[in-house]
């Protein structure tokens, strides 16, 4: 067993000390704020006590060949973060967390992450950074990949301290910190419907509502009566879902699922498609509204199902936002993850997930986003059939964000004589796209999604500005 020190808070506050992999590995909860399973996760030290610093997660990698770049992209970003917030790291703790598939095997998962742990400790040894720990979390025991000393850390592996029974639990009792489950479960909460028969009808709600909608959304004059048509309605299920009875997580969104019809469902997922309308959305992010918000962008995100997952993105980004605005850190990290999940090219979510990280304080973003929604509500109107400057609350975020993030790229591109469209290169004839069958029908709502997509993508037509 590798003896050593580690400090949970700052020098200037209550401090908590850690002896030995046993209080490590019960910890790595608190420090997360859920349970990682299916994660690596890195944490930096500082200092000669071990000061804990910046910490990353990343999911397992299912595939071995992937085990080595992975693990030399996670020391470095684990290692030049730190360097920004609060200098290089003395030395890494390292801890892989999966269970095994039937329960009863958690040595033999052990075993076949070694090899990964070992390429981790020899990518964070090439940047000159010990790992001073690296434990395996498998079905309720811990094992240590640094100590070869059987009488303290046993082939079979050491049972996990019960729940609540360790410093660590007691000190974050005593702080409020509360452990919000598992990973798992928190993906769970947003994921989008598997019930068949759910799906089905919400997907068709879907596809009837995204004609109309989509053709409006892209005129410059029906545009703004959209938005608010949108933002109307979200109030609207904000305050049917405030007036529900309070209830546990299950509970709570089984009910909120209840309360919101498939078509309203859709009227505003399609809606906030619209970056404008999503950033006008943004807005509630404190007071008493904000609990409401977040659980209405949770039940759209639910909603996204079939071919409209990538709709996700934009409740999911706003989930994230209001969970980070509002205190729940590792609630907005997991909401954005999902969201870049769901689209990798999602500005907002991209922002809004680099500042969580950097560790830049949300209030800066909540001014930033009153001033630009401050400004967009000033005396002057816009000109008749121009579009508004909804846009601007997501150039503000890109604004807080710019010293310690990168700000989003702006693409233009003329429109062709020839009414085509250039794409990835390639010219392509207006009316065809990358996801058109060669032949064939379209499949009902194939070519509205096409056309929301480009909205989503581009903002408003002629500017071609991503979101």
């Amino acid at each position: 067993m590798n003896k050593h020190r580690e400090s949970t808070g700052p020098a200037d506050g209550q401090q908590v000390t850690l002896r030995g992999p046993a209080e490590l590995a019960d910890a790595l909860p608190y420090l997360m704020g859920f349970y990682p399973n299916d994660s690596v996760v890195m944490v930096a030290l500082h200092g000669g006590r071990g000061r804990f610093g910046g910490r990353l997660r990343l999911g397992i990698p299912q595939a071995p060949g992937e085990w080595g770049p992975v693990a030399d992209q996670l020391a470095e970003c684990l290692v030049s973060g730190s360097e920004r917030r609060e200098g290089r790291p003395d030395a890494i703790l390292l801890f892989l967390c999966q269970d095994s598939p039937d329960g009863a095997g958690g040595q033999r998962t052990m075993e076949r992450l070694r090899p990964f742990a070992q390429r981790l400790r020899t990518a964070c040894g090439a940047l000159d950074v010990p790992v001073l720990e690296a434990l395996c979390i498998s079905d309720g025991r811990y094992w240590s990949y640094c100590c070869p000393d059987a009488r303290c850390c046993p082939d079979q592996g050491t049972p996990l301290a019960m729940p609540g029974t360790t410093v660590m639990a007691a000190a974050a009792a005593y702080a409020g910190v509360h452990v919000r489950g598992t990973l798992r479960d928190m993906e769970a909460r947003l994921q989008p419907w598997r019930a068949p028969s759910a799906v089905s009808v919400q997907e068709r709600a879907l596809d009837e509502a995204g004609p109309s909608l989509v053709a409006r959304m892209l005129d410059d004059r029906a545009r703004q009566q959209v938005a608010a048509e949108t933002l109307e309605l979200a109030r609207a299920l904000m305050s049917r879902i405030a007036e529900a009875q309070p209830a546990p997580p299950a509970l709570a969104d089984a009910g909120d699922d209840q309360l919101i019809g498939p078509g309203e469902a859709a009227a505003v997922i399609l809606g906030l498609q619209d970056r404008e309308t999503r950033d006008k959305a943004a807005a509630w992010m404190e007071g008493p509204t904000a609990q409401s918000a977040l659980r209405l962008w949770r039940t759209l995100a639910r909603r996204c199902v079939g071919a409209y997952g990538e709709h996700a993105a934009a409740p999911l980004t706003l989930a994230g936002w209001v969970s980070w605005s509002t205190g729940d850190e590792p609630g907005a990290r997991v909401a954005l993850t999902l969201a870049l999940r769901a689209d990798p090219a999602y500005t907002f979510a991209q922002l809004l997930h680099r500042a969580c990280n950097e560790g830049l304080d949300p209030e800066a973003l909540r001014r930033c986003l009153r001033e630009a929604l401050t400004e967009e509500a000033g005396p002057q109107p816009p000109a008749t059939g121009a579009p508004a400057t909804g846009a601007a609350a997501s150039g503000a975020v890109a604004g807080a964000v710019a010293g310690r993030a990168v700000a989003p790229r702006v693409r233009k591109a003329r429109p062709l004589p020839s009414g085509g469209r250039r794409r990835g290169g390639v010219l392509r004839p207006a009316g065809t796209g990358q996801g058109a069958p060669p032949h064939g029908p379209v499949p009902p709502g194939a070519a509205t999604r096409r056309r929301m997509r480009e909205a989503r993508r581009y903002g408003r037509r002629g500017t071609r500005t991503r979101r």
